[in-house]
């Protein structure tokens, strides 16, 4: 089995995703479940993963997933602060990159504009179709929008380039597939109207995350174990029935992983900063540095060992989890497609 960690800072902001916890939580699971494994001569292997990149839309997880690292893993378990959520049913968007250049011919905007094609115009027709297009998408979409290059600085030329990159999520990665090539369109259409070339390139980027309920019953047994802070209490699910989903809106390479083999996603809140700020605020990279966040990693740790100890020790949980995992990567395959 594999503890993976993200080690990325923010720039200017420092641990304001908390990773500085993450690493805490699934160094100090790993080294317990060793220790467990030497203390009882338990069959079974613990490797701990070092990831950087997670925060840029390449992820360190993808590049080692795609190197052979993850070959013989059974199961992959990470975790990842915030301020609102214990749970170990969490759903990540997935999300893609789009960047759109358009190409069109300069020409004299009082004098002659008939000869020119104005690549501002295409990108404009393009912005519209996309703002169109919202009103018509699931509530799981998000459609970003940034102009990169709006032409050139005179406004009496008909402007001859233009260009903008679009994030785009959804709640599953047959859905992205879907809006990707709805976008997509959009920014065709601003071509065909306005006569402009359209070049266009997609970045795929993560897959959503797909947790397996086995995985987080497990979790949220030891979790529960756990003395003091009451509140924290996970709602128990033992045999899959309720499927409590925690659906958070960011991305995350781990779910690249959770479709190749069963992953835990455990998502921990820690005591919020003076302004209740949420990740990738300064607020929070503050709070992520209390006493009170690191402790509370460790009540993670604890129950992520607890879960890699269930595994090497309970007959018959891991082919639980493997079975678990083949259907929920059926159903992802067929739902959310229109």
């Amino acid at each position: 089995m594999i503890l993976t960690t993200s080690l990325d800072a923010l720039p200017g902001i420092g641990h304001a995703c908390g990773h500085n916890l993450i690493a805490v939580a699934s160094i100090a699971a790993g080294l317990a479940t060793a220790q467990v494994i030497q203390n009882n001569n338990l069959p079974g292997k613990v490797i701990i993963f070092g990831t950087p990149g997670e925060e840029s839309y390449k992820g360190g997880k993808i590049l080692l997933l795609e190197q052979g690292a993850y070959n013989g893993v059974d199961i992959s378990l990470i975790s990842h602060p915030g301020i609102l959520h214990n749970s170990a049913m969490v759903r990540t968007t997935a999300f893609a990159r789009i960047e759109a250049t358009f190409l069109g011919k300069a020409a004299h905007a009082a004098k002659e504009p008939w000869k020119g094609i104005n690549a501002l115009d295409a990108l404009v027709v393009s912005y519209t179709a996309i703002s169109a297009l919202r009103q018509q998408t699931r509530p799981g979409d998000i459609i970003g929008l940034a102009i990169t290059d709006g032409g050139n600085l005179a406004t009496n030329i008909i402007h001859a380039h233009a260009a903008c990159v679009s994030v785009i999520r959804a709640e599953s990665s047959s859905r992205l597939q879907t809006l990707l090539k709805k976008v997509e369109r959009c920014f065709r259409a601003g071509g065909e109207a306005t006569g402009a070339e359209v070049k266009i390139k997609i970045t795929q980027g993560y897959k959503d995350h797909i947790p397996n309920c086995v995985l987080a019953a497990s979790y949220t047994r030891h979790w529960n174990s756990l003395p003091e802070v009451p509140d924290l209490l996970i709602p128990p699910d033992e045999n899959c029935q309720n499927r409590r989903f925690t659906h958070i809106m960011s991305s995350t390479d781990q779910g690249n992983l959770s479709h190749v083999l069963p992953s835990l996603n455990a998502s921990f809140a820690i005591p919020p900063g003076p302004e209740g700020g949420q990740p990738h605020s300064r607020d929070f990279e503050r709070a992520s540095g209390t006493r009170e966040a690191f402790l509370r990693a460790l009540r993670v740790a604890k129950a992520l060992a607890g879960v890699a100890v269930d595994i090497l020790t309970r007959p018959g949980l891991l082919d639980e989890v493997k079975k678990q995992w083949e259907r929920d990567i059926e159903d992802a395959g067929t739902s959310l497609k229109s």
